[in-house]
């Protein structure tokens, strides 16, 4: 059960965008640099936090910005973006139990009832972390450190 790296990439490039966007041109190289990432991954999440409108790219010279307000912009638009259907890979339920055995036979529907809640209940939470508590985060994080 995991939420794939991607989106803590795609959470570090949001951040650096945030951080460094007004500023300078942000590019999937210097994204590359900053999280130790393939440049093709960061343009694959790139690409993909532009297609729900969490970022905009300057069309020919490159440099994304943030489309829309940090509190719009939560942990779970982030993933949902990234990879969308990562709600249902969370949780496993083995595929190939017997269908002669009478626990084998119900324990999807079972397990259905119970990873359902789990799923809601990660989603609600995911849903109210935003990158503006994020940020937040870091900013007190950095403070430390310096």
């Amino acid at each position: 059960m995991q939420i794939s790296t991607k989106c803590s990439v795609a959470i570090h490039c949001l951040i650096f965008i945030y951080e460094y966007g007004e500023n300078q041109k942000v590019t999937s190289n210097l994204l590359s640099l900053s999280t130790g990432s393939n440049p093709v991954t960061i343009r694959n999440i790139i690409s993909s936090l532009k297609k729900d409108g969490v970022i905009s790219v300057k069309f020919g010279t490159g440099g994304a910005t943030l489309n829309c307000p940090l509190n719009e912009i939560t942990i779970y638009r982030i993933c949902k973006a990234i990879e969308p259907d990562f709600i249902s890979k969370l949780i496993g339920v083995h595929s190939l139990p017997s269908p002669l055995c009478p626990i084998g036979k119900n324990i999807h529907n079972v397990l259905d009832c119970s990873y359902q809640k789990i799923q809601n209940d990660l989603c609600d939470s995911l849903k109210n972390i935003t990158l503006e508590d994020i940020i937040s985060d870091f900013h007190s994080i950095q403070q430390k450190t310096d």
